[in-house]
């Protein structure tokens, strides 16, 4: 039987069909789907966790235990997990284990666009690329078995358009394999140095083998057709390169690490000119290029962005192709959503112009006009900690200015330490969990502070007053995020003590759970001055018609009142 699936919901099928019995993650564009289509699959067993490390580990723990299992996350989540991952490596596994690392070329959802394939490398563990959603499947049932034979675990290193693009798929049997046992290994297990230096030494003889391997598996394309063009490449740009060259040779190199060094130079025999052709960074190039061989590749393909076919075409031919004339579409910017409620809180931050250090989630689109109240975001967690860092740097002139921002999801993921920090320190920050209750961003994934299992199902619900409470923070209020006023004048209160604080903004999601509210609201014309306000709310319910007019989309509006309360001319009234 086929049937189309996407490359997250083939791995999910190629987990269930070799036998995965556990799987693991956190949730992450492009990888989020394959967990949410694993729980389809009633015999494996499968959990959000609160971030990728707590993941990694506890999928390990399941391998080593005797359970196939895979651990699931997008690119920058295995820096998170990069701790138990190289260590992983030394100790090997019992049942199969394999990492999908789903990277995201062009940074649809990311704030960088790192190449997760040097991870492998550096671990020095194996790596399969697969290029379409039948090499998911096939390749994730291969990665186990590899992972099996060769006790170690494997990166399966995805993409956006591989994870998220839909191909044919070849349903066939599910096998089961035996359930493995624990096994106590002293040696193998504990990595104190003195066995971890024997394991470093079983590490590097683990991977002359695999390379041994590689080099006839089934798992690379040599495609002889013509002697003038060989193009080496990988995952989705081999689909791009077939379609430009379709009538070159061709390597496609599904098991990356190690690369298949003798194949690789029998097929550079066989042509007049190499062309590598990959995403993001020259890795195949580099070390095709150490081998002695001449190569085109990064001299003339971008190393930044997704690839495609008429890129590849004008970098190889530089062809100066005319643009076909297109209709000028005004910029669409993304924004919270009607309602959101994060809204009122980032209006009075700006409102106090407020430092607010910021962190990744849908309230980072806070940093967008007209709110443009946000002024920093690096990673997860780091609101908490950048915000005690300006503190120290300023000598805490800036403590009462100053504001750490990250969402429930996030503050579990990696912010609790950072509090911590804060309390052991004896610093004086005010941080705001804005607390929607759920992972939102990624498409409303549940987490420990939810009250529900990846399923759905009811769970422990951690109670983050009382966490913060635990942590030392003795000032912890609870602010409704529709009401302008409360949330100020406790903002003012919070930002002028001097000891840590934390305000939780508490409000659903709407998109997760209806709101509650009213009726939605209107303008009333003869009263409006136009002021522009409430269109400094940034709700994309308010809009301007085409007389200059404000105006509120009775069908976008949900009626949270944020627009009346800043109205000073009481022009806006339930609809």
């Amino acid at each position: 039987m086929k049937t189309l699936l996407s490359g997250n919901e083939a791995v999910a099928r190629g987990a269930f069909k070799c036998g995965v019995r556990f799987a693991a993650g956190y949730p992450g564009t492009p990888s989020t789907e394959i967990l949410e289509n694993i729980i389809k699959y009633e015999p494996i067993k499968a959990q959000w966790c609160p971030n990728e490390k707590v993941a990694l580990e506890v999928a390990f723990g399941a391998a080593t235990g005797g359970a196939r299992s895979i651990a699931t996350m997008k690119h920058v989540g295995l820096n998170v997990a990069a701790d138990p991952l190289f260590s992983a490596s030394y100790a090997g596994v019992n049942a199969g284990l394999v990492i999908i690392s789903a990277d995201d070329p062009g940074m649809h959802s990311s704030q960088n666009e790192q190449d997760n394939r040097w991870f492998a490398k550096a671990a020095k563990i194996p790596m399969f690329e697969p290029s379409d959603s039948q090499e998911s499947k096939d390749f994730l049932k291969a990665a186990i078995e590899l992972s099996e034979k060769y006790d170690t675990p494997v990166l399966l290193r995805m993409t956006t358009r591989i994870s998220h693009s839909k191909t044919v798929v070849k349903i066939d049997e599910v096998i089961d394999p035996p359930r493995k046992t624990f096994i106590k290994n002293f040696q193998k297990n504990v990595l104190l140095p003195s066995n971890a230096r024997h394991r470093h030494t079983f590490v590097e003889q683990r991977m002359i083998e695999i390379e041994h391997l590689n080099n006839n598996s089934p798992y690379n394309l040599f495609e002889l057709k013509s002697e003038e063009i060989g193009i080496i490449t990988s995952g989705i740009s081999y689909q791009y390169a077939k379609e430009v060259f379709p009538e070159a040779s061709f390597l496609k190199i599904g098991l990356t690490n190690p690369l298949p060094k003798k194949l690789i130079l029998e097929f550079s025999m066989r042509v007049k000119k190499i062309i590598v052709i990959e995403e993001l960074d020259p890795y195949l190039e580099e070390q095709i290029r150490a081998m002695g061989i001449d190569v085109v590749g990064k001299d003339i393909f971008p190393i930044e962005g997704e690839l495609n076919q008429d890129i590849i075409e004008k970098s190889y031919y530089k062809i100066e192709k005319k643009e076909p004339e297109k209709l000028q579409i005004p910029n669409r910017p993304p924004t919270l959503c009607p309602g959101c409620s994060h809204r009122g809180m980032f209006y009075i931050f700006k409102k106090l112009h407020l430092n607010v250090t910021g962190d990744i989630g849908c309230y980072t689109l806070g940093a967008l006009p007209p709110l443009k109240a946000m002024d920093t975001c690096l990673c997860m967690g780091a609101g908490i900690t950048m915000a005690y860092g300006i503190e120290e740097a300023t000598e805490k002139k800036l403590a009462n200015k100053t504001i750490g921002v990250i969402g429930d999801s996030t503050f579990l993921h990696s912010g609790i330490t950072g509090l911590m920090n804060i309390v052991y320190n004896q610093g004086i920050t005010t941080i705001c969990i804005l607390d929607n209750n759920v992972t939102a961003m990624t498409g409303h994934q549940e987490h420990p502070a939810s009250g529900k299992n990846i399923k759905g199902f009811p769970a422990p619900k951690i109670d983050l007053k009382k966490l913060c409470e635990a942590i030392g923070i003795k000032r912890v209020r609870v602010v409704n995020p529709y009401n302008l006023d409360e949330i100020e004048k406790v903002l003012t209160e919070e930002l002028n003590t001097q000891e840590p604080s934390v305000i939780i903004s508490e409000a659903p999601c709407l998109l997760h759970e209806k709101p509650g509210f009213n009726k939605p609201l209107k303008i009333i014309r003869e009263s409006c001055e136009n002021c522009g306000v409430c269109i400094s709310l940034g709700c994309s319910a308010i809009g301007i018609d085409n007389e200059g007019n404000i105006y509120i989309d009775p069908l976008l509006c949900p009626g949270c009142t944020l627009c009346q309360q800043v109205c000073k001319f009481n022009a806006i009234i339930e609809l």
